[in-house]
């Protein structure tokens, strides 16, 4: 149960780690990690892979009837390390443009859903990995041998549109695709990448995998115990010899170009909107003035507080920030007692004491944080490491536990993002010029939705939930 589920309507019971197969790696260590079900996933719980499985089968059944095969007109951004950068020469974006797909705008491609044999696609592997390889970085991989090992491996579908490409029915065969295809645990497919790199630079790289060229970790081989992954052109750096993941390793030490306009880290970027803003230089951008945007109170504002439950209490106008989660740590998938002391077990906000006191506030007491965005109900960490005006809540703190019914609003109170608002900035958004490239999810605005302001107050310490 998390806040997400908290606002569904249908919640599918899924199995936790300790009850399924999968992988876990992250570039904050060098390991790949194996999950493996210590029991089986009890009551009505399946695994997510499961799950989506049982969804595709019975929307294919659905399909036959309701959709069949249909054409789909799918916008796709021009894409960073390919040909697409280049759509906007010298950065000139020129005055009333016309739109052109692909060079002054998304490109516009036709794509065939075949919806009755979804699942027969989900379970199976596509053609394209074989046709066109696999790209990233602007390098192709080519696991023509991976998917012959795999036919023999995983097995091959017997019947039906898809006959004869290699299995993915089971999360367990999924997880040896996975680990065939990267070239952080398929070596062959790294010292490919290299020597492609090295067409390219005329420098010698790929040494970096070669002692690795015939290793090929399985998942058997991280249900053993995790495993070291090997230095791949998929990142920018290096593990040889045993040396730990630093980041453009491979740029500085071995002269592999950044994936710039000039090929290096360069501070001054000519694009005509950068110019229009100010920004063709790093250069300091203020908070944004939310009392002039939408006529909020001044950050430093005390005032009496008239809203249901808090008629008379002082309230204060701070900024409000929602920085990474403190007591998190990647891939450790447990509560330990080093992590349960960094919590207090429910929502807090950190303030300082100099704030606290404008509100008659002190550490551990209960206090109502709320915006023209919505409203949070959190305990307060009076701490003098924070500065006057400005407040954190520091991230992934669900409402599920210690969350009491909000005063302001008669509901139970929220989340940190509760008080945030997606703020999209245009120069995030400029395509088809160099590294200057959008893509959903990847390359994307930056967390500017936290440049907010909230006003607090001590609330009633008698709480309800």
């Amino acid at each position: 149960m998390t806040s997400t589920t908290l606002f569904s309507d249908l919640v599918l019971p899924a199995a936790t780690w300790y009850e399924k197969y999968d992988l876990s790696s992250t570039d904050m260590h060098p390991f790949i990690h194996a999950f493996s079900p210590a029991i089986k996933p009890p009551w009505q719980t399946r695994t997510d892979f499961d799950l989506f499985g049982a969804l595709a089968e019975k929307f294919s059944e659905y399909a036959r009837t309701h959709l069949g095969v249909r054409k789909d007109l799918v916008a796709s951004p021009l894409q960073h390390d390919t040909a697409d950068v280049m759509s906007t020469p010298h950065g000139i974006v020129p005055e009333d443009t016309p739109l052109v797909p692909g060079v002054t705008m998304a490109k516009l491609i036709v794509v065939e859903r075949d919806y009755p044999n979804l699942f027969e696609q989900w379970k199976s592997l596509g053609p394209l990995a074989a046709k066109l390889g696999m790209t990233t970085k602007a390098i192709t991989y080519h696991p023509d041998q991976e998917i012959e090992q795999l036919k023999h491996k995983n097995g091959t579908v017997r019947s039906g549109p898809y006959a004869g490409s290699v299995r993915l029915d089971t999360d367990e065969r999924v997880c040896e695709l996975i680990l065939a295809f990267s070239g952080t645990s398929n070596g062959r497919l790294a010292v490919q990448g290299f020597r492609e790199l090295e067409k390219r630079t005329g420098q010698r790289i790929a040494q970096l995998a070669e002692d690795h060229e015939g290793t090929r970790i399985t998942f058997q081989d991280v249900q053993v115990q995790p495993r070291s992954v090997i230095t791949s052109p998929e990142w920018s750096g290096s593990e040889h010899g045993g040396r730990r993941y630093t980041a453009f390793a491979i740029n500085v030490e071995h002269l592999k170009p950044w994936h710039t306009l000039t090929g290096r880290q360069h501070f001054y970027l000519d694009h005509d909107w950068m110019s229009e803003l100010g920004e063709s230089l790093p250069v300091f951008r203020p908070p944004l003035d939310m009392h002039r945007l939408f006529d909020s109170d001044k950050v430093g504002t005390t005032r009496q507080a008239g809203g249901p439950g808090s008629a008379g209490q002082t309230e204060v106008t701070v900024r409000y920030l929602t920085p990474h989660s403190k007591w998190s740590i990647h891939s450790e998938y447990q509560d330990n007692l080093f992590m349960l002391s960094l919590s207090r077990g429910g929502p807090t906000i950190w303030m300082s004491p100099q704030d606290a006191a404008k509100i008659g506030v002190r550490d551990n007491e209960w206090i109502e944080s709320y915006n023209r965005n919505g409203v949070v109900v959190a305990r307060a960490i009076v701490s003098h490491r924070m500065p006057e005006g400005t407040v954190y809540m520091y991230h992934a703190k669900d409402r599920t536990v210690d969350v009491p019914i909000a005063e302001t609003s008669g509901q139970r109170g929220g989340i940190h993002n509760s008080l945030t608002r997606i703020l999209l900035k245009p120069s995030h958004l400029i395509g088809g010029y160099a590294q200057l490239a959008w893509a959903f999810n990847y390359l994307g605005p930056t967390g500017n939705q936290r440049d907010e302001i909230t006003s607090i107050r001590r609330r009633n310490q008698e709480v309800e939930y």
